[in-house]
């Protein structure tokens, strides 16, 4: 049996902690297990929540001045208060988890959050929220993801600079190299018209020399010689053998 001065010793941690603490749920039980016990309570101090089976005088008492005084009627039967300094979500999730798997051991009286007073349906909405970890994850994973976006329009100005420069130049070099191509054929087809020339004047400037060989020759021939010959000797041969036979 606890003595006047211990009970009082802990009247004083409790008040204590009570006063420091954020949110705090209050449970009864019925046949508990030494083993069951034990369970709630690691999971309960991973959650890094206090665990405490408690008297009900000791609890109204360390309950006063504080906002959990509203709970006070709540202290009756075996009950137990789990307390915490932490994030409230993570103890609702908790509670509200190892209540509901073992139903037939632990029941659900009040919850305390904020100075707020929930009932099991609210702990259990409460439960389903993100936890205070989680949501500081989520928003640095917000806040990361804008600064990287900030970062890769900051860095796409450049980039896109040296990718339209990089265009302009390639277009500038194909717009060159067509113009070399066309100048090369423009080149190439005057050099084939030029001998195409050389090659009909080549062609043309025989058949002309042979036509004026073939005059020469038909002027050269003993028939035109002939004719020739007859027609430079003088008319006046005739009238001289006349003038012979006159005389004879």
């Amino acid at each position: 049996m606890k003595t006047r001065e211990r009970k009082q010793t802990d009247l004083d941690a409790l008040t204590e902690q009570l006063q420091v603490s954020k949110s705090a749920m209050i449970v009864g039980f019925n046949k508990l297990t030494v083993d069951k016990d034990q369970e709630f309570r690691n999971q309960l101090r991973d959650a890094g929540a206090n665990y405490q089976v408690v008297k009900n005088t000791l609890a109204r008492r360390a309950a006063a001045g504080t906002p959990y005084e509203q709970a006070a009627e709540h202290f009756k039967g075996v009950t137990a208060i789990a307390w915490t300094e932490a994030d409230a979500v993570v103890l609702s999730k908790t509670v509200s988890k190892f209540i509901k798997e073992n139903a037939d051991i632990y029941s659900f009286k009040v919850g305390i959050v904020d100075g707020k007073v929930l009932d099991l349906r609210q702990v259990q909405t409460l439960a389903n929220l993100p936890s205070k970890e989680e949501l500081i994850s989520k928003l640095l994973f917000v806040i990361n993801a804008q600064a990287q976006r900030i970062v890769t329009v900051i860095n796409a100005v450049p980039r896109n600079l040296a990718v339209v420069i990089n265009q302009i130049g390639e277009g500038k070099t194909e717009v060159q190299a067509e113009q070399k191509a066309e100048s090369n054929e423009e080149q190439t087809a005057a050099v084939g018209e030029v001998k195409a020339e050389e090659t009909n004047q080549e062609e043309t400037a025989p058949a002309s020399e042979q036509n004026a060989e073939a005059e020469v020759i038909k002027e050269t021939t003993p028939e035109n010689a002939q004719n020739a010959e007859q027609e430079t000797l003088p008319e006046a041969v005739p009238e001289a053998k006349t003038e012979e036979e006159k005389s004879e």
